[in-house]
């Protein structure tokens, strides 16, 4: 569609070098075409045109010092994309690959998470280049102090709500809302994935992991399947990986893999939990540690895998949940998980998989949910975390999780009714960015030229 490239050169004129943004917004794009033909009051108010550029995108410069008394300085980051549908969403990631093109990719895909989820909520991402890794508490507490000695006056309950991301998790959200908290004069919720003790959910650590596996499930139970006793291979060892892992095995599923930048495990006969916990949430070490207390399990390096591949891939399985980053499963990873039975990937990281990778699960009708999908269970939940906060209450376990189970049912019966009112009914990349994006664009046409 003529009109649809002519939005994607422009994104490339006037926002060069950002290649993740490209591939974000292309995929979104390239979906939309039968609902532009059926449906040209889009392109009248030139929806696509308004969408694609963020409403707000702040820079700015963090100074910090380290323990030595050392001067650093790092670039902090908050895309502001959306508001239509609610105050802006989305997470703060803390990593060397940090940059605008990546910040970007992030808050256009959020704008779509958040519209699946049914919840009001706009689209926005944040961050920094900053490395929590090698670096003592004191170290980021004090660059997380000086991050939010900048963003503080950006950001508000009823404006821009951020959370955790890669590099982010309960600790740097304390020292976060600490300095907020000191800066703003206001105890408010205006940071999610908070601390039981202070206004966070219960669930909202275990919901991204959860949401994908949930996803999981419904998208096997309508092609009358199950995860129960198959084999499940799992990227990643982070919050998203833990808990995929946790509610695989409640679900009688046996996940039999995680990985981290250095390597992977293969665990055959599944893999240990509460010594994958220990490690990554207690200990904070790598993976190859696994093997010391679990030696029949295999640790292969990264070094050790096929060249051009990611390893966790290479394992024959049921059912795989690329947790880790974006464009961690490449076309020849795609292939081999499909030459090796896996009828189903459902997506817990952000873009995790690439372009030629998602035109191959669609082509070959697999069971497959793309993150903006399948991964909302995390923000979902952190709105639910904004309510209780509103309301100065606090919801049992139990009551997140069966909200957070059907907030994903919600997702994917939407994804799939829309997929089949345009005509494929198991593309759910079509049906879920068609549907996000029209509930998104209905908002902004009721709310004028704003």
């Amino acid at each position: 569609m003529g009109y649809v490239r002519e939005v994607c050169d422009y994104l490339a004129r006037t926002s060069p070098a950002q290649a993740e943004f490209y591939q974000a917004a292309q995929e979104v794009l390239m979906s939309l075409r039968p609902l532009m033909e059926k449906y040209p009051k889009y392109q009248e108010h030139k929806i696509i045109e308004r969408i694609v550029e963020p409403e707000r995108q702040i820079l700015f410069r963090v100074n910090w010092t380290d323990d030595k008394g050392e001067i650093h300085i790092n670039k902090g980051y908050r895309i502001e994309f959306n508001s239509a549908l609610g105050p802006y969403k989305g997470g703060l990631r803390f990593h060397p690959s940090v940059n605008a093109g990546v910040i970007k990719f992030l808050g256009f895909e959020q704008i779509f998470k958040n519209s699946l989820t049914g919840l009001q909520i706009g689209g926005g991402k944040g961050g920094s280049d900053f490395d929590p890794k090698g670096k003592s508490d004191n170290e980021i507490m004090r660059f997380c102090q000086a991050f939010m000695s900048e963003l503080y006056r950006h950001i508000g309950a009823t404006t821009d709500v951020p959370a955790g991301d890669i590099g982010v998790g309960g600790r740097e959200i304390g020292y976060l809302f600490g300095m907020y908290k000191k800066l703003a004069n206001s105890y408010e919720g205006v940071l999610t994935g908070k601390s039981l003790l202070w206004g966070g959910s219960l669930a909202r650590t275990e919901a991204t992991g959860y949401g994908a596996v949930y996803f999981a499930k419904y998208m096997l139970e309508d092609r009358g399947e199950t995860l129960k006793g198959k084999r499940c291979v799992v990227s990643g060892s982070g919050n998203v990986s833990i808990y995929t892992i946790e509610k695989l095995y409640q679900l009688g599923a046996l996940p039999i893999t995680c990985s981290d930048s250095n390597g992977m495990i293969y665990d055959e006969d599944g893999i240990d939990l509460a010594l994958l916990k220990e490690l990554k949430e207690t200990k904070r070490v790598r993976l190859n540690e696994y093997t010391k207390s679990r030696p029949n399990a295999k640790y292969t390096p990264v070094s050790g895998y096929k060249e051009g591949t990611n390893g966790v891939w290479s394992i024959p399985c049921f059912a795989a949940f690329p947790s880790a980053t974006q464009n961690e499963l490449n076309a020849q990873d795609a292939k081999t998980l499909l030459a090796n039975g896996c009828i189903c990937v459902s997506e817990g990281a952000n873009m995790p998989s690439t372009p030629e990778a998602v035109d191959i699960f669609v082509e070959n009708k697999i069971a497959y949910g793309p993150g903006k999908a399948a991964n909302a269970g995390g923000v979902a939940t952190s709105q639910l975390e904004m309510q209780q906060n509103a309301s100065m209450t606090n919801w049992t376990f139990e009551e997140v999780d069966a909200k957070l189970a059907q907030i994903m049912k919600n997702i994917y019966t939407n994804a799939s009714a829309t997929a089949a009112e345009f005509g494929d009914p198991t593309n759910l990349v079509m049906g879920a960015n068609i549907a996000g994006f029209r509930k998104v664009a209905d908002a902004m046409i009721e709310q004028g030229l704003v």
